[in-house]
């Protein structure tokens, strides 16, 4: 078994494992990002984001991609309709082209970071099956091609199940009651005219008794919907999501008596994909461990009904890398000031996550979230 050595090993190329070498890039700081992926074209990465002002913004600003950034922004995305499962309409909001939120793809930021990076950074293929400290905060990674590598600083940036998080943590994800089905419908304005007339422009809501419909239109011109529902956690193991036409009638049988357009993001669907949401423990922290961190959804997973899951990837990449460039010498400083801004930080966002998921879900989530949106009382 080869092993090679890497000053700096990110496990994960995702947005905040990607920002955080771009960001040691611009400081002259050079990293090796690991991914278990074949390539950057192996499958589709997710739908649309809307990037923060305050978090997101700040992190491609950090890793001087604003002005290539604001060429992905996808015009008219910020527009938003909020409806009741009854069809009526009770917010219908266009894009000013003023929010601090702009939309963009999630597959395109993330090519965006890709080809800032220089040759060879990520290394495809790589899926971890084991890391293990060897002492002087130094760590071995070992992956599933029967390679492995030592590292003087491992960042765990592999998302909700990862496997570097064991080494600072035994914290574990956890279900949180809502379960989605993750949908497409393709070419919406040819073959799909009503579902696309329904969604809008940009973001759509439409919640009733614990359910709903979150979607949004994408910039190839389909529509990317989440059917979610309060459920046990077995739900879609009851469901055969092979059988197609079976598996919509089964999603379908908990939205009865609702309106037939809003059935149809569902009955018209050219993709159904069963996701059960899970989050770490609001608050979750670690001892400082010599040699290792965390960031994003490994450091902070939490549900997306705050919008900050992505954002804050990005914003602790940055961070991260900045507090390093900060600390040329001072490798355990610089991971110091890092974690005792994460902490809070991350925190703070789980807390709003879980409180819009009983916002949204909750008995009164629609009359709750047009009082939210129009500054109104809700009724």
């Amino acid at each position: 078994m080869s092993t090679d050595h890497h000053p700096i090993a990110i496990v994960g190329g995702g947005l905040g494992g990607l920002t955080a070498a771009r960001v040691l890039h611009v400081h002259g700081i050079e990293s090796t990002v690991f991914d278990l992926e074949a390539g950057p074209e192996a499958r589709t990465q997710g739908g649309m984001l809307d990037i923060h002002e305050e978090n997101g913004r700040q992190a491609i600003r950090a890793a001087g991609l604003h002005d290539e950034f604001r060429k992905i922004i996808h015009e008219g995305g910020q527009a938003m309709r909020l409806l009741g499962p009854d069809g009526t309409v009770h917010l219908d909001a266009e894009d000013e082209g003023d929010g601090g939120r702009p939309e963009v793809d999630r597959g395109d930021l993330r090519d965006l970071l890709l080809n800032s990076l220089p040759e060879g950074t990520v290394r495809w293929g790589r899926k971890v099956t084991g890391v293990r400290p060897l002492g002087d905060g130094r760590h071995e990674v070992t992956f599933a091609d029967g390679s492995a590598v030592t590292t003087g600083l491992l960042i765990g940036a592999d998302g909700a199940w990862s496997r570097v998080r064991p080494l600072l943590s035994d914290a574990a994800p956890a279900y949180t009651g809502i379960s989605f089905v993750e949908s497409d419908l393709y070419e919406a304005d040819r073959r799909h005219p009503r579902s696309a007339a329904l969604i809008g422009g940009g973001f759509f809501l439409c919640l009733g008794d614990r359910r709903g419909f979150l979607a949004h239109r994408e910039t190839d011109g389909s529509l990317h919907v989440y059917t979610a529902l309060k459920a046990e956690e077995d739900w879609v193991d009851t469901i055969d999501f092979t059988d197609r036409a079976a598996a919509k009638a089964a999603v379908l049988a908990h939205f009865e008596g609702w309106d037939e357009d809003l059935r149809g993001l569902v009955a018209h669907a050219d993709t159904l994909t069963p996701r059960r949401i899970h989050a770490l423990p609001v608050g979750h922290r670690w001892q400082r461990t010599r040699g290792v961190t965390l960031l994003g959804d490994a450091a902070h997973l939490m549900s997306p009904f705050a919008g900050e899951g992505a954002n804050l990837a990005l914003y602790d990449g940055a961070e991260l890398a900045l507090a390093l460039a900060a600390h040329p010498e001072d490798t355990e400083a610089a991971l110091t000031a890092y974690e005792e801004a994460l902490f809070p930080r991350g925190e703070a966002s789980a807390v709003e996550s879980a409180h819009s998921l009983d916002t949204m879900f909750g008995t009164d989530g629609l009359e709750q979230m047009i009082g939210f949106f129009t500054s109104a009382p809700a009724e």
